[in-house]
């Protein structure tokens, strides 16, 4: 009877192991449904120029540009990065080591005094806390470390 019993949990086991192995090898590879699937490289944001839609904090809220072309991004193929931020323009470098890493040098900022409601503090301050990027239905997404919030940027249309 003992060994009728291990003989049919020998068997049964056998037959788990079986059936598990056939699932992995007929189980399809989850399918990219979206660009933002595809990790975001240097290359996707060399010679790109982007215009700021809105920034949202680490406790969920936004808040919008009053005019989103006072707010630009131009990512240089060489590395350097120009920025419009209000009435105030800057450059600093840009490297992206890894997919979707981004580092952004020390602004170089002129200092001109913005008109109330501008988001120039915001965004300056922000400058140095930016980790990653991605690009989310033709919109590049910049993250801020410690979950401190994301900036959003469309495209900068052409002339």
């Amino acid at each position: 009877m003992i060994a009728r019993t291990s003989w049919m949990t020998f068997l049964l086991g056998t037959l788990i192991i079986i059936m598990l192995a056939g699932c992995e090898r007929t189980a399809a590879p989850p399918a990219a449904t979206s660009a933002a699937a595809t990790p975001a490289s240097a290359e996707s944001l060399s010679g790109t120029s982007w215009q700021l839609v809105k920034a949202t904090g680490g406790d969920g809220k936004s808040i919008e540009p009053d005019d989103r072309t006072k707010y630009t991004l131009s990512f240089e193929p060489d590395g350097g990065v120009v920025a419009r931020i209000d009435c105030n323009r800057g450059h600093a470098t840009w490297k992206s080591e890894a997919p979707n890493q981004l580092a952004l040098g020390p602004l170089a900022l002129t200092r001109m005094m913005c008109p109330d409601g501008s988001m120039h503090d915001r965004v300056a301050a922000d400058w140095g806390a930016v980790r990653t990027f991605a690009i989310r239905d033709g919109h590049l997404i910049l993250s801020l470390m410690a979950d401190g919030g994301t900036y959003e940027y469309e495209p900068v249309p052409s002339a």
